[in-house]
């Protein structure tokens, strides 16, 4: 039987998942086994199921049937999963099928669904992503030939627990808003948000207010847009009376940051919409998608005027809505203008 000892230096040390037995908790199951506890007693103290002490005591035994720490931490490392060619790399029918797809632009995961469909393989749509975009030119093809997105490099993915939050002062999120405003029977409750414009280098501040649907545009300019939207949001809502600042929704953008300063400053709660749910802002989101009829995706916000805005909001906001019984934005905020609650 082979005997495996530890050997220093040989794996250099990495951070591996909290899953894992590591070294030190592998030491203290085997301070249990030298005082005679059992498994559960042991699992009990390491805060693991009794299943993961018992199977590392009966996996990884020394060659004399002892159970010692160093020896099963390297027995664990030895039977470690070593990179290995992956399928496409080892199956010559099958990458020559994935290669005749991409050159007819399919998509992935509509190659993967073919295979499985009509050839009755399986693989993982990820399989062929790695395998396109590896470095050793398994697949024939350039990404940015065949991929619909053009990109000639994958774009990084953080682990969720390695991602850095976007907000220094914790945020309140639209579960925590007043039923109130989501009636739109008070008014004063506002969603916000910001369009971009191209290469994400200039941008528009849009605001709504739920109960009339009227909208209010910030120029922004070019550059960091943070400072900016902060200083325009508090200038713009202070010129309004107290009972038409009520509540600000506003999506999980970073530009947001200083939420608190807004909130503490105006005197209005700032609420946030989950993360990947737009549709909890839906007045804001219809509005965007207007105002990209007057400020197209793909071009320079900077090159518009405060006048300019102010005339898109205009013409806006003397639209009748069908929402309104036909009344205009403009007519129904005036009136709540005059009408403090």
């Amino acid at each position: 039987m082979r005997v495996v000892l530890p050997v220093v230096g040989r794996h250099p040390p990495r951070p591996e998942s909290g899953r894992y037995l590591r070294e030190e908790e592998r030491i203290l199951i085997a301070d249990g086994v030298l005082a005679g506890r059992s498994a559960r007693s042991i699992a009990a103290g390491l805060g693991r199921a009794v299943s993961t002490v018992a199977r590392e005591l009966k996996r990884n035994r020394a060659a004399d049937g002892s159970y010692r720490p160093l020896v099963a931490q390297a027995l664990t490392r030895s039977r470690r999963a070593r990179p290995r060619p992956r399928i496409l790399e080892r199956d010559d029918e099958l990458r020559g099928l994935v290669q005749a797809w991409l050159d007819k632009r399919w998509s992935p995961e509509q190659i993967a669904h073919e295979l499985l469909a009509v050839h009755g393989r399986k693989i993982a749509v990820e399989t062929i992503y790695q395998t396109l975009y590896s470095p050793h030119q398994v697949i024939g093809r350039q990404p940015r030939m065949v991929l619909r997105t053009g990109r000639p490099h994958r774009r990084p993915r953080r682990r969720g627990d390695k991602r850095r939050p976007r907000f220094i002062v914790p945020i309140t999120l639209i579960d925590e808003r007043p039923d109130e405003a989501q009636d739109r029977l008070n008014p004063g409750h506002w969603e916000g948000d910001t369009i971009v414009g191209a290469f994400n280098r200039s941008a528009i501040g849009t605001l709504v207010e739920r109960t009339s649907r009227y909208t209010l545009l910030t120029h922004l300019g070019g550059g960091a847009r943070a400072d900016r939207l902060r200083d325009r949001l508090i200038e713009t809502f202070t010129a309004l009376p107290a009972h038409l600042r009520r509540s600000l929704t506003w999506d999980q953008g970073g530009e947001m940051c200083h939420h608190h300063t807004v909130a503490a400053t105006v005197g209005m709660p700032v609420f946030f919409c989950n993360p990947g749910r737009p549709w909890q802002r839906p007045s804001n989101e219809n509005t965007n998608g207007l105002l990209r009829n007057y400020f197209p995706k793909g071009t320079d916000l900077s090159i518009y005027t405060p006048d300019d805005l102010a005339r898109v909001v205009d013409e806006l906001n003397h639209r009748p809505r069908k929402s309104l019984g036909w009344r205009t934005p403009h007519d129904v905020f005036t009136n709540l203008l005059s009408n403090a609650v």
